[in-house]
């Protein structure tokens, strides 16, 4: 059975490095796995529980993407020591209605690249403390911070660290791992 990812990028720009991450997810995920890259963070107004009671069309589109999904895989620059805010913005819509989110119980994965020889670590941080609180199935390694971004990857976007590719490959082998896990837990159940 084929197990299919939603991969969203924290980086808004037309050359950042954390959407070149995902592309490079997509070509290291092994047979069985499908990754679609989330294209519509743009779309997304900013959160406001006022348009709860009439929720936009982008809004219910992201929601029932994550629900169809069989995992998340996050990559995020990091901005002020923390999460872009357009990413807080798609998580904080994710995560509602209160109680009801479909991140809940859902295998998610975290990774990052940014110019920082620290890479993302800060970030992931405070990625993993909104996971915590929606009760989200986190992968915790292999932790992937892409530092000195400029230096990994080449002039059309792609990943030619080994050691990053390496690293990006493992991550998405922990989360199938969880995938499955969470599938066994669901079977249980029923």
């Amino acid at each position: 059975m084929t197990i299919k990812i939603l991969a969203i990028s924290g980086g808004l720009r037309a050359a950042s490095t954390n959407s070149a991450l995902l592309r490079a997810a997509r070509q290291l995920a092994p047979e069985g796995v499908e990754i679609e890259i989330y294209e519509g963070i743009r779309d997304l107004p900013f959160f406001d529980e006022d348009l709860e009671g009439d929720v936009p069309a982008a809004v219910t589109e992201l929601r029932e993407r994550i629900r169809d999904a069989d995992g998340v895989l996050i990559a995020s620059p990091e901005y002020n020591y923390s999460i872009p805010g357009a990413l807080k913005n798609l998580l904080d819509w994710a995560s509602r209605p209160y109680g009801q989110s479909f991140l809940t119980d859902k295998p998610v994965a975290i990774m990052g690249a940014s110019g920082s020889q620290f890479g993302t670590v800060r970030a992931q941080n405070h990625l993993r403390d909104v996971f915590h609180w929606l009760d989200s199935k986190v992968v915790t390694k292999p932790e992937v911070h892409v530092g000195a971004n400029y230096t990994r990857f080449d002039e059309q976007g792609n990943l030619t660290d080994e050691t990053s590719r390496g690293l990006v490959a493992g991550l998405i082998a922990a989360l199938v791992v969880q995938v499955r896990k969470s599938r066994e837990t669901v079977g249980a159940s029923a």
